[in-house]
């Protein structure tokens, strides 16, 4: 049984950063659990959602898949989504620009919000690190993705004595002064910018840490938003009526009556990828905004 359009929950704007696909850290069977959840106008995929720095043929399931289907889907449908590229997708900053029916490669994004002006884009390019240290960023980007790995495990382990999970990856974060002083600097980096262009909503990615705060600074204030992740916090930003909100995957209940099962369940990747450009090429994703 396939979740009906009515049981969906609708959204104005969904923003979803740092899926990471192709990583072993990657919750995907969560995320498309999300999307079958929602109804939304417009999806912005804020950077980092495909990790091409650790691609590999030998890890790319069907729950991966599943996600790439859901956005498309989305698409085809007549739903405006933005990808904004970061630095684990670089790759595809050669085709800012690039659009195909209601899918629209950016670097960054900026929308008139209900009078507000936001100012999207996924925020390496405010991380030192990435600009001086390219193969350290790299090296570490393998060490915390062995990091989750040894998360589940451990996990496995707490779950089957009766014991609280953790995030070894969160308190190692929260843990490390020099980490918390990167996430408060990215944050006033992005603010001190937005507040000198005029922006009321600044909104990133990058760091995995969802965050929604007013900072206020000597020439102004500004509304900061972080959407975070899907890697450890299972995060997501929604905006209705004038408002954002911070979604929590494990805060929801909405995914309770989904069934696990779809009409792709025993597709190889290989017939999946055929699947998704013969969608790609459906003239209704090109035809659709002409529609709206």
């Amino acid at each position: 049984m396939k979740i009906m359009s009515s049981l969906r929950r609708e959204v104005e704007i969904v923003v979803i950063s740092d899926i990471h696909l192709g990583t072993y850290g990657c919750h995907a069977k969560e995320l498309v659990r999300y999307l079958k959840s929602i109804k939304p106008s417009m999806i912005i995929l804020n950077g980092d959602i495909i990790d091409i720095w650790q691609f590999s043929k030998n890890y790319f399931p069907k729950s991966h898949m599943k996600v790439v289907r859901e956005i498309i889907r989305f698409a085809s449908k007549g739903v405006p989504v933005y990808y904004i590229t970061g630095n684990h997708d670089e790759m595809l900053r050669k085709f800012s620009g690039f659009s195909l029916g209601n899918l629209e490669i950016n670097n960054k994004l900026i929308l008139d919000l209900d009078g507000k002006k936001a100012w999207i884009f996924h925020g390496d390019v405010f991380d030192v690190t990435m600009q001086h240290a390219k193969w350290l960023t790299k090296l570490g980007a393998v060490g915390y993705d062995f990091l989750i790995l040894l998360n589940r495990f451990t996990n496995y382990i707490l779950e089957k004595t009766g014991r609280e999970k953790i995030s070894l990856s969160k308190k190692i974060k929260n843990s490390v002064k020099k980490a918390v002083k990167f996430i408060n600097d990215f944050e006033l980096i992005c603010a001190d910018i937005a507040i000198s262009s005029n922006y009321d909503y600044v909104i990133c990615g990058h760091i995995h840490h969802p965050e929604i705060k007013e900072i206020k600074r000597e020439h102004g204030k500004v509304s900061y938003l972080n959407s975070g992740d899907w890697v450890e916090n299972l995060t997501a930003l929604e905006y209705n009526e004038g408002k954002w909100s911070l979604y929590k995957y494990e805060e929801s209940k909405e995914t309770e009556h989904l069934n696990e099962e779809d009409d792709i369940i025993s597709m190889d990747n290989k017939d999946l990828f055929k699947m998704l450009f013969e969608e790609l090429n459906n003239p209704g994703i090109q035809n659709s905004q002409n529609k709206n």
